[in-house]
């Protein structure tokens, strides 16, 4: 018996001492996105199953939206590959803030995953942006987008903020696999 509770307090013990041996704030986190080069399949088919399920919810509302936040006249490979990360996690950024508001029961468990899945990825962009570039200052591409951004959130309806993030999720992750590759997305 005393056998048992022993073993959990010397377990106790040494977690500490070896946490005071290597504190964690001292263990620099690494920027590593190359998992997002080529996400897993089984996320893939979560965000393709929430997309579908929200366009057949869009066919039965009667939304009238403007935003062409999405629509842009360049693309991701002509940023620069600070520029792509801060981007991209603007983009995802609005994606999970939209992912967030309250829904239908059944589509709130179908988006689930996705938000799981895409508020991970924004979290590693930021570490990479903290890391990489703390002070980097964007392009004008970037800037005008990123104004373009800002102004949509206060002129639009949530409802049409969370149209057009969820509508172009699929540019999201390939915007998210270009900034993964780094200098290797052309």
């Amino acid at each position: 018996m005393l056998r048992l509770s022993f073993t959990p307090l010397l377990a106790l013990v040494l977690g500490a001492s070896l946490g005071a041996a290597f504190p964690m704030d001292k263990v620099k986190k690494s920027c590593s996105l190359s998992k997002y080069q080529f996400p897993v399949p089984h996320e893939l088919k979560a965000v393709q199953k929430m997309k579908e399920q929200f366009e057949e919810i869009m066919l039965l509302s009667d939304r009238k939206c403007n935003t062409r936040l999405f629509h842009r006249k360049w693309k991701i490979a002509e940023l620069s590959v600070p520029d792509r990360v801060m981007l991209v996690e603007a983009e995802l950024d609005l994606a999970t803030t939209m992912l967030e508001l309250p829904a239908d029961p059944r589509f709130a468990e179908t988006r689930q995953r996705p938000l799981t899945f895409l508020t991970q990825a924004r979290e590693d962009l930021r570490v990479c942006m903290s890391m990489e570039s703390p002070s980097h200052q964007p392009s004008g591409k970037l800037r005008h987008w990123l104004q373009k951004l800002q102004t949509a959130k206060e002129t639009e309806t949530p409802g049409c903020l969370e149209a057009s993030a969820i509508l172009h999720v699929f540019q999201m992750l390939n915007d998210l696999r270009c900034a993964a590759l780094r200098q290797q997305c052309t």
